[in-house]
Order: C-alpha cells, then structure tokens, then sequence
C-alpha cells in the first residue's frame, strides 16, 4: 500500500491526466448520435430529359432518410425497365412513379379522375404546354362553306399530364404508337365522358387558363 501511495505521489499529473482522458471518451461516447437509419432509392445519374426510356446507366441507388423518400419512390430498377420519364429530372433527383408514364401521373388527383388523351387538330401547338398546365379543351364543329363554325368548351381547367411534345414514344400505356399532336389531361368522370371520342365529332384545341381564382 505505502509504494502504491509513493508511486501516485510521484506520478499524480499522469494519473489527473489519465482520468481526464477517461471522462473526456465517456462525454464523446454519450453525446455522439447513433447512426441514421436510412433506406435505398432510386436517383438519377445524370440529367435526363422527358420521354427517356430507363434502365440501370440513368439511375443509381442512393441511401437516404426515410422522410426524404416520397410517396411512391422507387428502389428497384428492374420495376423501372423500359419505362418513360413523364418530365425532365436533374441529376440526383429521387425517382417516384408520378414522374414516370403510366398510372401514377393520377396521384394526386380527384378520386374517379382518369387519364384521357387527346389527339390535337394541330399538332404544331403541343410545343406550347407542358405538363402541369390547366387547360380548357375546346372542340370546333365543322361546317358548310361560308358558315360560322361552332366551339364549345368540352372541358375546362384540367391539368395536362403529359404531351407528345416531350418525345418517347408511350407504348401499351396508351395503346399506340402514334403520339403526333396528343396530350393527356386528367378528368372527372363526367368531363372524361365529354372528352371520350370527341376528336371523332370536331377538331380540338387547348386554350391555356390559369389557375381558378
């Protein structure tokens, strides 16, 4: 007992020192958070524009928190293999179904809200609206020569989901491959029942609108 007293006298600093370092370990230890839980999902590798057809050279998988995913995220690439972007994306941007052609363009919408398309008389005007647009659908009668033609709004202020302009081709989502002049809005029911074969009784337009006030 009386050399461990001798050696503690003479080694004291050593010892404060020693125990300073101890008590320093412990308060990091304590205050060091544990390590964030995170998930995989899908980004994009590079900027990519609309109408891109995916696989695994656009996307790579990316740990992030669970509050950053959105609804509908995607993390697996063979359930994206082939599909089209709906709209242009970033690099980095996490990857969900409302951004891809098919179904999920309707999240968000009214329930009973389908996805109509729509074949334009002029083809040409596509370039003037992108998706997420509200637009009054408008179908001119023809008629004899030296007559007034007649227009009525089919429907009015529906949001445009996705438009030929942006190139791709739409494959079985919309069963045809001729994409020339189309567009497809979200409708309710009864607009979606004015707007189902309306391109076969006039030529339709789109006026741009803006948001009802």
């Amino acid at each position: 007992m009386r050399r461990f007293s001798s050696w503690l006298n003479r080694n004291r600093r050593l010892v404060v020192a020693l125990l300073l370092c101890a008590a320093a370990g412990i308060a990091v230890q304590q205050l060091t958070p544990a390590p964030a839980h995170t998930v995989t999902a899908l980004a994009t590798a590079r900027d990519l524009a609309a109408g891109t057809a995916l696989s695994g050279n656009e996307v790579v998988p990316v740990k992030v928190p669970p509050g950053m995913v959105p609804s509908g995220a995607v993390a697996d690439v063979s359930s994206i293999q082939g599909k089209q972007l709906a709209a242009p994306l970033r690099k980095g941007q996490l990857i969900s179904d409302t951004q891809l052609l098919g179904p999920g363009l309707l999240a968000g919408t009214k329930p009973g809200s389908a996805a109509v398309p729509l074949r334009m008389a002029d083809p040409s005007s596509i370039q003037l609206v992108a998706p997420g647009q509200l637009v009054n659908i408008v179908m001119t009668n023809g008629t004899d020569f030296g007559k007034t033609a007649e227009s009525q709004v089919l429907a009015a202020a529906v949001p445009v989901l996705w438009t030929s302009g942006q190139g791709g081709q739409t494959g079985q989502w919309l069963g045809t491959g001729e994409t020339e002049g189309l567009i497809v809005v979200a409708a309710d029911p009864d607009q979606a029942r004015r707007l189902a074969g309306s391109s076969t009784q006039g030529k339709l337009f789109f006026v741009l609108v803006g948001s009802p006030g």
